[in-house]
């Protein structure tokens, strides 16, 4: 078998680029703590505003979390 002489350079994956204008935090359990600490309280809230708060909480939950693949 014949080899080339001169191979084709074939690329070489690296890091994926940063989100441009996104601030990246740097410890999502930053994040998971605030995000828990609304909940703090919550027996003495009405029963009909628990719904809002845990949907602001697992929102918030999911945000912070998603963020630990770009660590």
């Amino acid at each position: 078998m014949h080899e080339p002489t001169n191979p084709v350079p074939r690329p070489v994956p690296g890091p994926p680029p940063e989100p441009v204008g996104q601030p990246q935090q740097t410890d999502p359990r930053a994040g998971i703590a605030e995000a828990v600490s609304g909940l703090e309280q919550l027996d003495q809230l009405p029963l009909a505003e628990h719904v809002e708060r845990f949907d602001a909480v697992h929102t918030e939950l999911t945000v912070a979390l998603s963020s630990i693949d770009k660590v």
